[in-house]
């Protein structure tokens, strides 16, 4: 018996809605990005990209457990003394929560090119509408997936 490896003619790519509304947000992001992957498929191949389509809407409405809203995060500017930090909760009341569940997926994916053009396949929206309506996604209820999924924040 052989080892079964993917080709591009292989692939089969599904589109997939998840609504985020009251989901934790590690346990949401590690399911998109195994689903990113492909991991949740029978022929899954390391390096092929054979993962879904992944629609994220309400992405504004994710929960945090303990004190994680008040987490801050770095960035850097370049610039000398440029270090800058705004809170969890600041970014996901400011004008792009979206980044809050961006980020979140884009690290539990390995750090390599397959990883960054894995990415391009996730869509997240912080309110209820998508412009995919036309790719008929199936949604995939993740509260319903475990009860720690939606643990209300502290």
């Amino acid at each position: 018996m052989k080892t079964f490896s993917a080709t591009p003619a292989d692939i089969d790519k599904k589109w997939i809605m998840i609504d985020a509304d009251g989901v934790v947000l590690g346990r949401l992001a590690s399911i998109i990005a195994m689903r990113l992957r492909g991991k949740h498929k029978a022929s899954f191949t390391p390096h092929m990209d054979m993962g879904d389509n992944v629609i994220v809407i309400n992405a504004d409405k994710v929960q945090l457990t303990g004190k994680k809203r008040d987490k801050p995060n770095y960035w850097h500017t370049g610039h000398p003394g440029g270090i800058k930090s705004r809170t969890t909760g600041e970014i996901l009341e400011g004008k792009y929560p979206e980044r809050v569940v961006m980020q979140a997926v884009k690290r539990m994916l390995p750090g390599n090119t397959l990883a960054r053009t894995q990415m391009t396949n996730l869509r997240v929206y912080a309110g209820a509408e998508h412009p995919h309506e036309a790719q008929s996604p199936e949604v995939l209820d993740v509260k319903n997936m475990n009860s720690k999924n939606t643990r209300v924040a502290y």
